[in-house]
């Protein structure tokens, strides 16, 4: 049984996330519609894959900027899933199509990690078939609420899906066996990073000082770099990081998504930020595979003692061995899920909760 699926991506991310699903679901037969918004390098990655979508314009900024998006997007998702016809909808967050879903009363599942987005979730949640969290998610959602034993890196970052080329490290200038880190930056301009910040500039510069005394560094960023800084920005295809990443040595910065990253691939990692996640509470409280900080001045100083430790990178990639024993191959799972959703119209009553899964 062949079924239309329409995957709503709207950040850089969620391409990495679907991806997999994507390409596993047209194996299958299925028709798969994709709809997205100009947002940062999602439609250079879109491109890079080969997939055909629908972009629905850019990015706004600003509460108001957003506010006016959604209500635009939401519009013209509605006249896709009235001409696609499709059997479910999957995003993630799910903020820009769940009302027109709901409306036209087609399953709509939204996959998350994010507890801070307060607003967005708020908006979207009730409206939702249902909400899929990483075990690890802080709050219980209710009825509507199935964690799953992962995060969204290892829909591709598991095993099965991802296998490190050295070649890549070499293209960008580095060799797979010598010490280097990789340092991300991120522009604190989504709906959930208002009010919020990172590095101040003096610590960027900090973290490259004690970062050199180790090896090579590199960087990617989101946000201007500071003059001094910019001949370590990084110039791979988007791509391709994921195998610098792998050879690393540590990776530092501001992102979530690749702090958890690292953790998958087996690299210590450092996220400075106000606020966590649930999904890296876990990986450093239960796995102690990576270290969030509100102070840049605590980060600098235990990425100094992580650095000076000998036999780093064994102690990691033995710490992830163990952890992918507890977790599974979230792809795997996402592609039944969805197809469950689908026969079974929806009712989460009616679904086979496979082991490493389960409602609230």
């Amino acid at each position: 049984m062949t079924y239309k699926i329409l995957v709503d991506i709207t950040h850089p991310a969620h391409v990495h996330f679907f991806r997999n699903a994507i390409d596993l679901w047209k194996i299958q037969g299925w028709q798969v519609m994709i709809t997205t918004r100009d947002k940062d390098i999602t439609l250079q990655l879109l491109d890079e894959y080969n997939y055909e979508y629908t972009c629905y314009g850019k990015a706004r900024r600003g509460v108001i900027g957003l506010a006016n998006e959604l209500v635009g997007r939401e519009i013209k998702v509605l006249g896709a899933i009235r001409n696609f016809k499709p059997d479910a909808i999957c995003s993630i967050g799910g903020t820009f199509n769940v009302h027109a879903a709901w409306l036209m009363g087609i399953p709509d599942v939204i996959f998350y990690d994010t507890e801070n987005a307060i607003i967005s979730n708020t908006i979207s949640y009730p409206f939702a078939t249902a909400i899929c969290t990483p075990v690890a998610y802080k709050f219980n959602l209710g009825p509507k609420h199935v964690r799953y034993a992962g995060t969204q890196e290892l829909a591709y970052l598991h095993p099965n899906r991802f296998t490190p080329d050295e070649e890549v490290v070499r293209e960008a200038g580095l060799e797979p066996d010598e010490p280097y880190s990789v340092v991300r930056f991120v522009s604190w301009k989504s709906g959930h990073d208002i009010n919020l910040h990172g590095f101040s500039e003096a610590g960027k510069e900090s973290l490259i000082t004690i970062l050199k005394k180790y090896g090579k560094v590199v960087i990617t960023s989101e946000a201007p770099l500071p003059p001094s800084l910019e001949k370590y920005r990084l110039r791979i295809s988007p791509t391709k990081i994921h195998h610098l990443l792998a050879f690393a040595q540590i990776i530092a910065g501001e992102s979530a998504t690749m702090t958890s990253e690292a953790v998958w691939l087996g690299v210590p990692a450092i996220y400075v930020s106000p606020v966590g996640r649930g999904y890296t509470d876990e990986e450093e409280r239960r796995y102690d595979m990576c270290y969030t900080f509100q102070d840049e001045n605590l980060a600098l100083e235990k990425i100094d003692k992580l650095l000076a430790r000998p036999n780093l990178k064994t102690e990691w990639q033995e710490k992830r061995s163990k952890l992918l024993l507890e977790k599974i191959d979230v792809t795997a799972w996402m592609v039944r899920f969805m197809q469950q959703i689908i026969e079974k119209k929806g009712n989460l009553d009616k679904i086979d909760y496979e082991p490493g899964t389960f409602r609230y």
